[in-house]
């Protein structure tokens, strides 16, 4: 809005209509386990960012059917790396290392084969900031799993600017991996977070194996000429 954009929102919730109204942003119901049959007035628009958790392939097969219909033009598919398995190793969106069987890589395919509309995607490693600290993930003695692998996190401030910035360039036809510099360890990361927290140490599980993934940050930042606002995690203050 800032930028001058003319923005529509959407939630699965009517009790969230008017907070997303107070934006002030044209707001709409849309929840794609559900017929989408009144949505076209919510798709009368140049550019789509859709930011959907499901894994529903179904209920987004219909949603590109319903996109293919309408005047838009681009979409900016929100994925996430968790696409990649742990193969102990640097993993970039440039050499083919998907999960053939995880249902976002179909997903994005549902997108990205469509001939109506350019599509790109920003798979964003794990969310943190805001109301996302990472000192209160681990609360009620919840164990921390695989405590000596590398965590891949990115902020909340980041998503939006890279969202921005590829929206701003009408950079489409990309795939693009999102995710800080850093990659400490979590038994690093979360202790560190909890003590900013006030919150006890994460309990973490007595094991000495390592299974692990880096996700490679470096066509994001080569093609966007992007900085992360936050791209050291540990240097980061949370509120």
């Amino acid at each position: 809005m800032a930028h001058g954009y003319r923005l529509k929102t959407s939630t699965t919730s009517p009790a969230r209509l008017p907070t997303l109204a107070a934006l002030p942003s044209e707001a709409h119901i849309v929840d794609i386990g559900k017929p989408l049959d009144d949505i076209d007035a919510f798709l009368q628009s140049n550019t789509l960012i859709v930011n959907i958790t499901s894994k529903d392939i179904d209920g987004f097969e219909h949603l590109v059917r319903k996109i293919e219909a309408s005047g838009i033009e681009a979409v900016l598919f929100v994925s996430s790396t968790s696409v990649y398995p742990d193969s102990c190793k640097l993993v970039s969106e440039t050499a083919g290392e998907e999960s053939p069987d995880h249902p976002l890589v179909d997903i994005e395919n549902l997108f990205l084969q469509s001939r109506q509309f350019r599509t790109t995607i920003v798979r964003f490693a794990g969310l943190i900031g805001g109301s996302r600290h990472p000192g209160r993930f681990f609360r009620g003695g919840k164990v921390v799993k695989n405590p000596e692998a590398n965590v891949n996190l990115i902020h909340r401030d980041d998503c939006i600017d890279i969202l921005d910035r590829i929206v701003a360039n009408g950079l489409w036809g990309e795939i693009f991996n999102a995710c800080a510099d850093s990659h400490p360890s979590k038994r690093e990361f979360y202790t560190q977070a909890a003590k900013m927290a006030g919150a006890p140490s994460p309990v973490f599980e007595d094991s000495d194996e390592r299974s692990y993934k880096i996700v490679d940050n470096r066509k994001l930042k080569r093609v966007l000429g992007y900085e992360f606002r936050h791209p050291d995690l540990m240097a980061i203050r949370f509120d």
